[in-house]
């Protein structure tokens, strides 16, 4: 009873901020994003009888903070396995790990694919989705490759909350230069960040409000290949969410002088007519998401700004993998 996965980190170009049911872990708002080739989590399970509880090793080191969490999704799996048993579960992922850079996604889709496989368990990959959001709402898209889109759902027991795909990686190149700015878990952490903001940020209905639009448009402009529409609203949704952060109490800034500078680097290249876009997760890492032929020139102006850490280039990438 033992298996593995390889699951990618992927980027909401039309964010997810907020739930709807916290038990259920169902977002407020749908989302749309784009699953990264060059950022992903190894993960590894074993049920074993033997075993008094779960065990979780991420990175190499054990980590009790996330056990509960883990063992809470792996009690989904069981429930539809019929088993009792506890597992062995080690985790590892190739970029920093909790640093706004979505590991807990890449993480909690992994886990999900090995533990069903393990577990003998024939599950659809929607089902695989609904069952990753329970463990982070973003995790539902890292089952699939390429633009994938979030479904918020609004069925009492969360069964119509789920990612679906909407065009592959192949069929439409966009490259993602990442500038990471820090390398640290940031302190904040994005479920607690949602809580509070929902609670006290006086933007919050406006933001579920305007949502669909988003949505609706984003969606297009993946289906048309449309860059410049894609773009514009991708960074108008970005700056939306962090503006929501912005103005709960307490404030949440997830920002650092790296992150504005490496805007500000970006609106030069836009301003020469390179095609190219930023967007900002919960964290302070820049992800600018540009046409392939521009990729060694965003690489080249990021790389320069004071601040900025490591550069991470990536194409798009597949779903899930198992072995």
């Amino acid at each position: 009873m033992r298996s593995q996965a390889r699951a990618r980190a992927n980027i909401a170009l039309i964010k997810y901020w907020g739930k709807s049911d916290t038990e259920l872990n169902t977002p407020a708002v749908g989302s749309i994003s784009i699953t990264l080739d060059a950022l992903w989590s190894d993960t590894e399970i074993e049920f074993d009888a033997a075993l008094a509880q779960d065990t979780l090793s991420l990175d190499g080191k054990e980590d009790a903070a996330q056990l509960a969490r883990v063992s809470r999704c792996l009690d989904l799996l069981r429930r539809e396995a019929r088993v009792d048993l506890r597992a062995r579960v080690s985790s590892r992922n190739n970029f920093p790990t909790g640093a706004g850079l979505a590991s807990s996604a890449s993480g909690f889709a992994a886990l999900v694919a090995a533990a069903s496989r393990a577990l003998g368990l024939a599950l659809s990959p929607t089902a695989l989705s609904a069952l990753a959001r329970q463990g982070s709402g973003s995790a539902a898209r890292s089952i699939f490759g390429g633009y994938v889109e979030m479904r918020a759902g609004g069925a009492a027991d969360g069964s119509d909350s789920f990612a679906v795909p909407l065009l592959s990686a192949t069929a439409w190149s966009l490259t993602v230069v990442i500038a990471v700015t820090q390398k640290y878990a940031k302190v904040t952490g994005s479920g607690e960040g949602m809580r509070s903001t929902a609670d006290s940020s006086p933007y919050y209905q406006a933001w579920i409000e305007s949502s669909q639009a988003d949505l609706n448009v984003a969606r297009a402009a993946i289906l048309n290949q449309d860059f410049g529409v894609l773009a514009e609203v991708a960074e108008h949704n970005c700056l939306k969410m962090h503006a929501l952060a912005l103005a709960g109490r307490p404030p949440l800034l997830y920002w650092n002088a790296a992150t504005v500078a490496c805007i500000d680097a970006i609106r030069a290249l836009q301003s020469a007519s390179v095609p190219v876009f930023f967007t900002i997760d919960a964290g302070p890492q820049v992800k600018a998401v540009c046409l392939p032929e521009a990729a060694e020139q965003v690489a080249t102006q990021l790389r320069a700004v004071p601040g900025v850490l490591d550069i991470i280039v990536s194409e798009l990438g597949p779903g899930i993998e198992t072995g």
